[in-house]
């Protein structure tokens, strides 16, 4: 594991601890994607697009994915299935000296399925670590989705009485 206390991750999935693809070539950053639902969404903006909001207690890593289908998969098919039903693809570049200390984690196909597991210890560094503003890219409101999301900048509708 990449960092010193990421021994613990080795529990997330005994029966496979190495499923870890090595870095590539990369230049000065690393574009780097997340899934995120509405409550994180607003966190977000409140960190005026600079930074992901604290993992709660029962979330020990924060997981950037490395493409924009992994994470459009999650958004539209977990995120706007579930209240309060809208999914968000946030796109971000942050230094690669910070993300290529996390190995790059293979969660399920090798081609698509490729996270970052930052312990939430290290998630003030790899904030720090973030280059220009976080973005949303792409939006996906499920069907009991109350509120408005804007087409061009995939967010939700500045004071739509709709919007949760």
């Amino acid at each position: 594991m990449a960092t010193r206390d990421a021994r613990w991750l080795e529990t997330l999935y005994p029966e496979n601890p190495d499923r870890t693809l090595p870095w590539g070539e990369v230049g000065e950053r690393v574009t780097l994607y997340r899934p995120v639902g509405l409550a994180e969404l607003h966190l977000i903006t409140a960190s005026g697009w600079r930074a992901f909001p604290p993992r709660l207690p029962d979330q020990p890593i924060f997981y950037p994915v490395l493409n924009f289908a992994y994470a459009e998969e999650i958004a539209r098919d977990w995120n706007a299935k579930t209240a309060p039903w809208a999914g968000f693809v946030t796109r971000f570049d942050v230094h690669a000296a910070a993300a290529t200390r996390y190995d790059i984690q293979v969660v399920g196909s090798e081609h698509t399925h490729q996270e970052l597991w930052v312990p939430s210890g290290d998630l003030d560094a790899f904030n720090a670590a973030i280059v220009g503003p976080i973005e949303v890219v792409a939006a996906y409101a499920g069907p009991r989705f109350d509120g408005v999301i804007d087409p061009d900048t995939h967010q939700p509708v500045p004071g739509d009485p709709r919007r949760s």
